[in-house]
């Protein structure tokens, strides 16, 4: 009598380099090409017959979810054992409050100019989850994680330059993008505060480019300390020019969000490193900033008074009336909201993601959203307690501080509004729980081979 096949789970990290990839696309490529469209294509650009729904990205992004439900509905030829993922249930949980709201808010009928708007919002969630559930599902083995996080920290290097020379150039750069037929919109944002250009690079608004540099360097500082496969010792100098770049464009953005954001983000990933690293990493830090308050003067005193002057800067001081003013919006339905997507600019603009959302999709859709951000920085953290590389503990724990520093950014703005921010939510939540599984696998390979090296107990 032949014994049942025993379900393969997800290859360990320690076999992941002989790992041969099949033909044809896979997670891995369909998710840099969303990440060159997220990073790299100009956000303000949409392709014109689409209006509202016609970013490239969103789009892919739809796309990758229907890719994703065809993978799930196709007859497998072995049985894969499933590894718990708690990002697996917040998301849901998240969809579900937000249909509960859309459906609240349209029972309760709506003007005709908050119907699309709560539409394209959950159109939008709906290609982040795309996003989430094929990076999660879809990246089995380290070497697939490793490079997502050294894309990203490329996509955020090569932001970091582009946002260096518009603010030296005090030009766009990429506004020739404006002419693509078929699209309408602009190829650039930005604006500009005490003389100084505030860059955008490729994204909508500043906040949103300062976010996307935030999120990026723990996964660029740890992809040039990482010891994993496919990178030489000395080949590893190399991988810290973006790290470089985005802490240079960081100081240079003239924006309190992106100081914290990148303060932040320092601290998270300081004690995932090793300790011989730490106090060469701060002291980088200050001589990029030195560096950048002597080549561009007046910059220091301008930081300075972002800070010192906060009691009396407009943008502080609406996020302040916002707080005061939220539990006036948020009495009128507080588990479900107002509705998702229906609580436009022309009622109040809170430039705090978190009271927006209160407010939009209730006290529930503010906790399950808060619970998503939770579980996907425990399943990062939790791998790199199961495997005993220290390659999967690095970027865990990399990819568990992107996550703790765009869920601090997001109370200065509210980040769903714009693409980039948006984007890289979900794909971050995808990778930490796509790392779970590597350290899953990681921890079986361990026990299995305990198991097999432990004496008999009856010898």
């Amino acid at each position: 009598m032949s014994a049942e096949a025993k379900p393969i789970g997800p290859l360990s990290a320690t076999v992941h380099g002989s790992f041969k990839r099949r033909r044809g696309p896979d997670a891995l490529t369909m998710l840099t090409i969303y990440l060159v469209l997220l990073m790299g294509f100009p956000s303000n650009l949409t392709i014109a017959v689409l209006g509202a729904y016609g970013r490239p990205q969103f789009l892919f992004g739809l796309c990758l979810l229907v890719w994703w439900v065809i993978s799930r509905l196709q007859a497998r030829t072995f049985a894969v054992r499933p590894v718990f993922q708690p990002v697996r249930l917040a998301i849901g949980a998240f969809v579900v409050v937000a249909l509960l709201s859309f459906a609240h808010a349209m029972l309760r009928g709506q003007p005709f100019d908050q119907i699309s708007p709560s539409i394209s919002a959950l159109a939008r969630l709906f290609s982040g989850t795309g996003v989430l559930l094929v990076a999660m599902d879809g990246l089995r083995t380290m070497q697939d994680v490793v490079a997502m996080t050294r894309r990203i920290a490329i996509g955020g290097g090569l932001l970091a330059a582009l946002g260096i020379v518009q603010f030296f150039t005090k030009s766009p750069v990429i506004d020739f993008l404006n002419s693509l037929p078929g699209f309408t919109g602009f190829a650039a944002g930005g604006d500009a505060r005490a003389g100084f250009i505030r860059s955008a690079a490729t994204a909508t608004h500043p906040l949103e480019y300062a976010t996307a540099l935030s999120a990026a360097l723990p996964l660029a500082i740890a992809t040039a300390m990482s010891p994993s496969v496919g990178i030489a010792v000395r080949g590893r100098l190399r991988w810290w020019l973006p790290v470089a770049l985005i802490a240079m464009a960081s100081f240079l953005a003239v924006s309190r969000s992106a100081l914290i954001g990148f303060a932040v983000a320092v601290v998270a990933i300081i004690p995932a490193l090793p300790r011989k690293y730490r106090l060469s990493l701060a002291i980088g830090g200050v001589a990029i900033a030195g560096v950048a308050v002597i080549a561009v003067p007046g910059l220091f005193g301008t930081t300075v008074g972002m800070f010192t002057g906060a009691a009396d800067d407009p943008s502080a001081l609406s996020r302040q009336a916002g707080i005061a003013i939220a539990p006036v919006f948020i009495s009128a339905s507080p588990l479900l909201g107002a509705g998702i997507g229906t609580f436009l600019p022309r009622y109040y603009i809170f430039d705090d993601q978190w009271l927006q959302l209160t407010v939009d999709v209730g006290i529930l859709g503010a906790v399950t959203f808060a619970g998503l951000f939770l579980a996907g920085i425990w399943s990062a953290i939790n791998a790199g307690h199961q495997s005993q590389r220290e390659d999967v503990r690095l970027i865990g724990r990399a990819l568990a501080a992107s996550t703790v520093t765009v869920a601090i950014v997001f109370a200065f703005f509210d980040g769903f509004a714009f693409p980039i921010s948006a984007g890289l939510v979900f794909l971050l939540i995808g990778l930490c729980a796509a790392i779970r599984t590597v350290g899953a696998a990681d921890a079986d390979a361990a026990k299995h081979k305990r198991a097999v090296v432990r004496p008999d107990e009856d010898d």
